[in-house]
């Protein structure tokens, strides 16, 4: 079984162990380095339209696999913490176009359109990733992480630049957060409110 392990503190990466065989995939510009006996591929995984949708988020359209046996490390583009998340096939979950890391390879890969509301306004774009199956997925956050648990018909309100992933299903809006001359002269003058019984990363 492929082997991922987390090093660093304040600056983290993401060290890959493959064996014969073993692959996992990544987002290509995030590799720092490779052992000579891993071997890569681009791939343009779940078909043309899957790497149309993830060029859109800002993503790239092929994604690079991994092959075993061999090691691989992986790295965000500023200082900040990996965060693993498991997913056990009930939902997926949507995450910001610029965190991705790396995934197992029995986890797909997408983008889902989230609406003019939270996507545009919010400042995330009209398409995040969408990453759903059974596996492990590694995004990056810059700086820290907090991940939130929210009860059925809790809410949380976020700054939208701040907002890393949420499993699928919560409900994620803007809203405008105080008088429109605060909001003029903010950076961004929208909150995101999420709300349901999931999972929300920050």
């Amino acid at each position: 079984m492929a082997k991922f392990k987390v090093l660093g503190s304040d600056i983290q990466h993401l060290l890959l162990e493959l064996g014969p065989g073993e692959r996992a995939y990544a987002e290509g510009g995030h590799l720092v380095w490779k052992s000579s006996d891993a071997k890569l591929r681009a791939a343009a995984r779940g078909g043309l339209f899957a790497g149309i949708k993830r060029a859109l988020t800002g993503a790239s359209f092929f994604v690079l696999e991994i092959e075993g046996p061999g090691k691989a490390d992986l790295a965000g583009f500023a200082p900040g913490k990996v965060v693993e998340v498991a997913l056990d096939g009930s939902r997926g979950i949507l995450a910001e176009h610029r965190s991705f890391l790396a995934a197992e390879d029995t986890v797909e890969y997408d983008a889902k359109l989230v609406g003019l509301g939270f996507g545009w306004l919010g400042g995330e774009g009209l398409l995040m990733a969408k990453f759903k199956g059974v596996g492990r997925v590694f995004l990056h956050a810059i700086g820290d992480a907090v991940v939130l648990d929210l009860g059925p018909g809790e809410a949380v309100d976020a700054e939208a630049g701040h907002v890393l992933a949420f499993e699928e299903g919560m409900k994620a809006t803007v809203r405008r957060v105080g008088g429109w001359p605060r909001c003029s002269s903010a950076k961004r003058g929208f909150g995101c409110p999420h709300r349901g019984a999931r999972q929300s990363l920050a």
